[in-house]
């Protein structure tokens, strides 16, 4: 088992294409200069000792030295004591709608972003629960088996997106029915379902799908998340809203919250329905009502002692950065006179 102490470094490797981008102008802008001298076989012939693929790779190790260095700044961590821990919770399973519509900007920055920052700061708040993740648009799929690694939890939810799910759609039942079957087989009174969605769905099976799970004594909370007077979904490349979808007819699609929907199947489910807001996703209130179940003594067999790994990723850079330092742009004479390869190495 391993994690990362500071992942909020992970955000520096941001400026590696940003190095790229002026190595890049660099190597243009010595080029056209050179260009601007002559003819480029005679300028070659005037600069015999200059290398060009000294020159990347002076690049390439800065650039591994650089990155080397932020995961020594993470802190690499592996689990170094396995101990079994027993600990009172419930077993609760996600089930985040992927869909297109998911993208819609009613809340900032949208409905799928928003939903993910609340997940995340619903997970620092669980004690002694264990989580499941499960991902649904047209299909559903189990992202995240239910666990007590909070760390992985939030390394699975950051890496959603809608192109996770290839199929479009809202399948809520298929979503339910996946979550019922990740639970275990036990009948205990713990386990529940956290459904995040906007509720596009128009089938009867969801509420069909939610009657089922009751019956298993599985709890189904939802939370609605969206606009019931409908927002177009955008299009967006490079980060950037181009336009908005639009259906065969070539009408702008409008997604709306079915609220309706959502408090039927919490109420089949017994749970609760909540409305989400810009401020409030309303996990709070489903947590509340996730602490009236019965909790089940859970055994987990847990990583207790973790050892920092970060001297490895340090050493690495610091070597990197030497010999990156130590290696001329220039072709020594010494080298020059071997010429083990004629004259390609410039």
């Amino acid at each position: 088992m391993f994690k990362f102490e500071h992942t909020i470094y992970f955000y520096a490797f941001a400026a590696i294409p940003f190095m790229l981008l002026l190595v890049i102008w660099y190597f243009m802008s010595r080029r056209n200069k050179l260009k601007r001298l002559g003819d480029p076989q005679m300028v070659e012939k005037l600069i015999p000792y200059s290398s060009r693929r000294k020159r990347i790779a002076k690049v390439v190790l800065f650039l591994t030295a650089f990155s080397s260095l932020i995961l020594a700044i993470c802190n690499l961590q592996t689990g170094s004591k396995l101990t079994e821990v027993k600990r009172e919770g419930a077993d609760i399973i996600v089930c985040l709608d992927v869909s297109n519509s998911m993208l819609a900007q009613d809340l900032s920055p949208n409905r799928l972003t928003r939903a993910k920052y609340a997940l995340e700061k619903m997970i620092d708040m669980l004690e002694g629960d264990r989580m499941g993740l499960v991902i649904f648009a047209g299909e559903a799929y189990v992202q995240l088996p239910i666990t007590t690694d909070y760390g992985a939890a939030k390394m699975f939810l950051n890496s959603i997106g809608p192109g996770m799910v290839p199929v479009q759609g809202t399948k809520i039942a298929d979503a339910i029915k996946k979550a019922s079957e990740s639970f275990s087989s036990d009948d205990g009174k713990n386990r529940a379902i956290i459904l995040i969605t906007d509720g596009e769905n128009h089938e009867s099976a969801a509420i069909d799908a939610a009657e089922e799970a009751n019956k298993k004594g599985i709890m189904i909370n939802t939370i609605g998340i969206g606009s019931e007077r409908g927002v177009p979904i955008p299009l967006i490349e490079n980060g950037v809203v181009k336009g908005y979808r639009k259906d065969k007819e070539g009408q702008t699609i409008v997604t709306k919250l079915n609220s309706d929907l959502l408090k039927t199947i919490a109420s089949k489910g017994n749970g609760v329905y909540v409305q989400a807001s810009q401020a409030d996703l309303g996990l709070g209130a489903i947590l509340d009502k996730i602490s009236e179940l019965d909790k089940a003594q859970l055994e987990n067999k847990m990583y207790t002692d973790y050892e920092d790994q970060f001297q490895w990723f340090l050493g690495l850079s610091l070597i990197l950065f030497f010999i990156e330092f130590l290696i001329s742009e220039r072709v020594s004479e010494w080298f020059k006179k071997i010429n083990l390869f004629g004259n390609a190495v410039k």
